[in-house]
């Protein structure tokens, strides 16, 4: 057998995904000249051989797992993933296309044997032609009238039987027959709840005896086999022999091999037993079995008719196979012969073929093993083992042909030769046929007329070896890219978590300013990333800009909110910068909630960059272990880097038309964004009177709200340092309070110590900073402090203010604490007393709120008052920042 020469010839390449066709879906089936094909997605292909063209394309609802022939009712029968069984008639795929589409398409056929896939119409199959609709079904065989499937419940593999219908006839079976349950089996979970595809999909192979109803040793269905009387008693016993009953082989992915008598199947709902009677096990693999076949491996008579199958074969996906055939031992008794052999793996698919030989494909070839029966009449010790007995040792042979993901024998091969019907990962299909009149033992003249045969199966080759070596160099190129990436990413991540204190390699600075954009003023940040580190930002790298709107401060139901911006940095190189924009608000409510924290961060994914490379497989190699991909790389994996977080408050917000050049500030009308109709028609009415509306009432009768706060002179001082020599501490606190507001400059070059601004609502904020004397809390004498006062006709924006300056002196308290100043001595007497006003305040604070929510309206009036006299109270404390 080393001697053969193989044939390949090209017939047609089908559409596959990038990384090449997955292990275990696709399908290829033949009936005289017409290729029934499926790729493992939604759609199945009929081919014609002889015409060399695309027939039909159907397309099912999901992806097809199986296909099964049923030649002399001339059906078609599909597995779809998650839908079920569908049966199509083979002379609808015949009249599909009329005969003048052939003639038109006979010229496109390309001079080496290759067609490409033709532009024939997809045909949508049609909800009615489901026979047996279902989820859980993961293969099938029919025999004769019966629909044999194989489902996976939650914890057990379900063997069930229906009657089958005839194509035309009514789509729905005709109901269940029989049903037992396998062995455990653990379904794969996929994300959300949804169902994982399974990386093995079980094996269903019918057994019959000689005496079933199917015509010269060939069962209805194309996934069957019929065995010798002697080894079918042997494997199922004499009950099944006695019966004459077909038997169900089941070839799981746990490895185990096992067997159900269909006649003691149909009957065990009439006569109940124990169902685990009903499941025999033939033996355990313990890897995937991929397929189970039988073939012929003795010679047979002149005067035998029939042929019938006296070896059992099943394969592993590693390259396990198991070999059964009745044989004789030393007594002279009929007995199971059982051989495991171990052949090159991982295995993708396999056939049995004429004259004992079992074809498997590996990721990179095609090989072939003899188990038949080869001895000289002049010799009967030539063979290894008893006479009618297994090899003791397989060895493969080669073929040439790698990456072939489905297989099937074709019955149009000569005498004593084969030819294969396979599928590639490339999508492919071709035929291998092997001429037995090839085995050549010594050298031959090479002529003219096999010349050119043999330059052209050199060239195919070369081709085939050119294929996987451009799929190897890609996917290496990939990787490569990738680690370099990951590499990059590395040293990006360790100088930024090395450099916590001090200037940054790569950082964001976050500013705002106020701009005009579609007839309304937008508050807006501008992060500005600099890379200032020796490395590249390129694909994979991203700025995430988060902008965290806290609650409402009138709306205590409010929750916080936070939008985030995902913006991709492509090729920031050394000293290269990126820019970003973003708006802040005012929203569509006309409302500016602040304060706002705008937070940057860098985020590199690695599925962008990784997955990539890992998805990119070799065809060639065994594709098993890309669907652990997903486990590998999760859907949020990725490294975060943060690099700055900035408060925007309402210091920030304030606008200062009276001060501010035309040019920097007053980009349009500082109230709240109005309609334009509005306005066009308050211009045409002329000028009206004030309006009344609830905020220009509050500003003409209630007197504005006021809060203040009272800081050391000399902490002040402490704190602004030399900066701000040959100025008043009025201006400079002024100035330290509006430092990230563009007004600083003006109010440095005017030596300002008080302002009137503008709030992103339109109401005004006054600021005022004055020098005040603080007499009862030293016994030393007075201490010179700074009072900053806020006054505003809004609550709100006071409160926002109010909480602005806070902030600013919590930090700066905190500074010169770290510094080790230490304040003046006190009068703990004066202290106390004003932390007892202040918690007698409070108390009546609660009183009044709770009185508010029971009293009629009349009384309420009163009681609000005095609780904002309250408020102010406790907004103007006597206690002082030292």
């Amino acid at each position: 057998m080393a001697g053969l020469a193989p044939r390949v010839e090209y017939l047609a390449g089908f559409c596959c995904p990038l990384g090449g066709l997955a292990v275990g879906k696709p399908r290829v089936l033949c009936h005289g000249a017409e290729v029934f094909l499926s790729t493992g997605s939604e759609l199945v292909y009929v081919y014609d051989r002889e015409g060399r063209l695309l027939i039909a394309v159907y397309k099912f609802p999901g992806k097809v797992w199986h296909l099964e022939l049923l030649a002399l009712r001339r059906a078609l029968y599909v597995l779809c993933a998650r839908s079920g069984i569908y049966c199509l008639s083979l002379d609808q795929a015949s009249r599909s296309v009329s005969r003048d589409d052939k003639d038109d398409r006979d010229d496109q056929d390309s001079e080496d044997g290759q067609v490409d896939e033709l532009p024939v119409p997809v045909i949508p199959v049609h909800p009615d032609t489901c026979v047996l609709p279902s989820a859980t079904l993961h293969a099938f065989t029919v025999l004769d009238d019966v629909l044999i499937t194989l489902a996976q419940g939650p914890t057990q593999w379900k063997v069930q039987l229906f009657e089958c219908p005839c194509p035309g006839e009514d789509p729905r079976p005709g109901g269940q027959i029989g049903e037992v349950e396998l062995s455990t089996c653990t379904p794969p979970a996929g994300s959300l709840g949804e169902p994982t595809a399974p990386r093995f999909l079980p094996v269903l192979c019918c057994a019959s005896p000689p005496g079933s109803r199917a015509p010269h040793g060939h069962p209805w269905g194309s996934g069957g086999v019929t065995l010798e009387g002697a080894l079918f008693g042997l494997l199922f016993g004499t009950d099944a022999s006695l019966l004459e009953s077909p038997v169900i082989l089941c070839g799981l992915p746990d490895g185990q091999l096992c067997c159900v008598v269909l006649k003691t199947l149909v009957t065990s709902r009439s006569a109940p037993g124990d169902p685990k009677a009903l499941v025999k096990i033939l033996h355990h693999l313990e890897e995937p079995v991929i397929f189970i076949g039988a073939l012929r491996t003795e010679p047979l008579s002149e005067d035998v008719e029939d042929v019938y199958c006296d070896c059992l074969v099943a394969l592993g996906h590693h390259g396990r196979t198991l070999a059964i055939k009745a044989s004789w031992d030393e007594a002279g008794h009929l007995v199971p012969e059982l051989r495991e052999y171990s052949l090159p793996g991982p295995v993708l698919c396999a056939a049995c073929g004429r004259g004992g030989r079992v074809y498997h494909s590996t990721p990179s070839d095609l090989c072939v093993v003899d188990l038949a029966q080869e001895v000289s009449p002049w010799d009967l010790t030539q063979r290894d083992g008893a006479p009618g007995g297994l090899p003791s040792l397989l060895c493969p042979a080669s073929l040439s042909v790698c990456s072939v993901v489905t297989l099937s024998v074709s019955s149009r091969a000569p005498e004593g030769g084969a030819e294969l019907l396979a599928l590639s990962a490339k999508g492919r299909l071709m035929t291998c046929s092997l001429d037995p009149h090839s085995e050549t033992p010594h050298p031959t003249r090479v002529t003219s007329a096999n010349a050119g045969q043999k330059i052209k199966e050199l060239l195919s080759g070369i081709g085939t070896v050119s294929e996987r070596v451009s799929s190897l160099k890609k996917a290496v190129d990939q990787r490569d890219k990738a680690l370099t990436c990951l590499n990059e990413a590395m040293n990006v991540s360790c100088a930024l978590l090395s450099s916590r204190e001090g200037p940054r390699p790569i950082s964001c600075t976050i500013s705002t300013s106020w701009s005009r954009l579609q007839l309304q003023d937008v508050l807006t940040a501008t992060c500005l990333l600099e890379n200032s580190s020796g490395f590249s930002l390129d694909r994979g790298w991203a700025l995430c800009i988060q902008v965290r709107r806290s609650s409402r401060a009138l709306d205590l139901d409010s929750a916080v909110s936070a939008i985030t911006y995902t913006i991709p940095v492509d090729q920031l190189g050394p000293g290269g910068q990126r820019e970003v924009t973003l708006p802040l608000g005012p929203g569509e409510d006309g409302a500016l909630d602040l304060p706002v924290t705008v937070s940057c961060a860098l985020f590199y994914s690695l599925r962008e960059v990784v997955g990539g490379a890992l998805a990119l497989t070799d065809p060639f190699k065994d594709p098993s272990s890309n669907e652990r991909t997903p486990d590998v790389l999760p859907e949020q994996d990725g490294v975060c880097l943060p690099l700055s977080e900035h408060t925007v408050d309402m210091l920030q917000g304030l606008r200062f038309p009276g001060l501010a050049a035309a040019h920097t500030q007053a980009l349009g009308p500082l109230s709240p964004a109005r309609d334009p109709i509005h306005t066009f028609l308050e211009t045409c009415c002329g000028p009206v009177s004030q309006p009344a509306g609830p905020a220009s009432l509050r500003a003409k009768y209630l007197p504005p709200s006021v809060a203040t706060v009272k800081v050391s002179a000399e902490l002040l001082r402490a704190a602004l340092g030399d900066d701000h020599a040959g100025v008043s501490l009025c201006s400079a606190t002024l100035q330290w309070l509006l430092a990230e507001n563009a007004i600083a400059d003006i109010v440095r070059a005017q030596a300002l110590s008080s302002v009137q601004g503008v709030a992103p609502d339109g109401t005004d904020v006054h600021l005022i900073i004055r020098e005040v004397a603080v007499t009862d809390l030293c016994p030393a004498g007075p201490i010179q402090a700074m009072e900053i006062q806020v006054e505003s006709s809004s609550l709100a924006n006071m409160c926002r203010a109010h909480h602005a300056i806070v902030g600013r002196l919590q930090r700066l308290v905190m500074e010169q604490a770290a510094r080790g100043s230490s304040p003046p001595d006190l009068r703990l007497q004066y202290l106390h007393q004003i932390q007892a006003n202040h918690e007698t305040l409070l108390r009546e604070v609660q009183t009044l709120r709770d009185r508010l929510c029971t009293e009629d309206e009349a009384s309420s009036c009163a009681t609000a008052q005095r609780l904002l006299q309250v408020y102010r109270q406790l907004r103007s404390p006597s206690l002082l920042l030292l």
